[in-house]
């Protein structure tokens, strides 16, 4: 989910003609979804599910991400996996309108993807209208992010990316130890867990999500907006989990050249972030972000 602002609900916007994609709401098996052309860049269309942002897609330029999520995402590959245009295999746990899965495709070609959507028919649109990658190189399937998780073959992808959401929440049954335990399961020995949050001030939700992390893998990091660490807005949270090091002074470097410059935290300063907040495990009830 994006970050422009993060999970902003769809206002009052000017409708563009768009050839060859609807220009009103469409039902999916889930809610609804609208696309909203870009005035600025007349080939791209935002994603609204539910009249919240979920996807911004560039027709004719896939390799264009504009949520800073999926940048940072994309610059964590880059330094803390294989650089490009080494093929990846990556599980995507929430799709949309897969802009991160077209991303990799035309940074890496020749990669293997699996892109897990629970709503039917919005996976069906998304290949209609988005020009995906085919099978095999990107597998859509239907399904339940957390039930896949348990279904796929240990020690087989380089990157599991879990960006799931309900609305504007992360489901709290993807938010556990044992969800994170069967996301490292299936990763190689080298393998990286990226995972997407929005938290507001206190910051209650990420502190429990990277303890919850720690329990899980021995390096994880945290990358975010100073403004969102000072307790100044709400917006995405960028987690990393890997069994070897990620937060070097390269991918610092490279976060810090970004669009918008964001903070790699990691090490004592995490463990501080996370203070004592405790891991959250299947069988104790998590508070959802907008809750108390």
């Amino acid at each position: 989910m994006p970050e422009r602002p993060a999970l902003r609900r769809r206002g009052r916007s000017r409708r563009l003609p768009l050839p060859d994609l609807p220009e009103g709401p469409v039902r999916t098996s889930t809610g609804v979804v609208e696309l909203l052309r870009d005035p600025s860049r007349p080939s791209a269309v935002t994603v609204f599910i539910n009249d919240a942002e979920s996807s911004y897609v560039d027709l004719a330029d896939p390799a264009h991400l504009e949520f800073e999520y999926m940048q940072q995402m994309t610059v964590v590959l880059e330094e803390a996996g294989a650089p490009a245009p080494e093929p990846l295999r990556a599980v995507h746990l929430g799709g949309a309108g897969c802009a991160l899965p077209r991303a990799v495709e035309a940074a890496r070609p020749g990669s293997t993807q699996l892109v897990v959507e629970i709503d039917a028919e919005l996976a069906r649109l998304s290949r209609l209208w988005f020009d995906l990658p085919r099978a095999p190189r990107l597998r859509v399937r239907v399904a339940d992010a957390r039930a896949a998780l348990g279904t796929l073959t240990p020690g087989s992808w380089d990157v599991v990316v879990r960006d799931v959401f309900a609305g504007v929440v992360v489901p709290n049954h993807v938010r556990t130890v044992e969800a994170a335990e069967e996301a490292r399961s299936a990763l190689t020995e080298d393998g990286l867990y990226l995972v997407n949050l929005t938290d507001r001030p206190p910051l209650t939700v990420a502190r429990t999500e990277v303890a919850t992390l720690r329990e899980v893998y021995p390096h994880v990091a945290l990358i975010a907006d100073p403004a969102i660490l000072r307790g100044r807005r709400y917006g995405n949270v960028v987690l990393v989990g890997s069994a070897h090091p990620v937060a070097t002074p390269g991918l610092a470097r490279a976060l810090r050249g970004l669009p918008l410059p964001v903070r790699l935290v990691a090490g004592e300063e995490l463990v501080d972030f996370a203070g004592s907040h405790a891991p959250r495990h299947d069988d104790v009830p998590v508070a959802s972000p907008g809750e108390s």
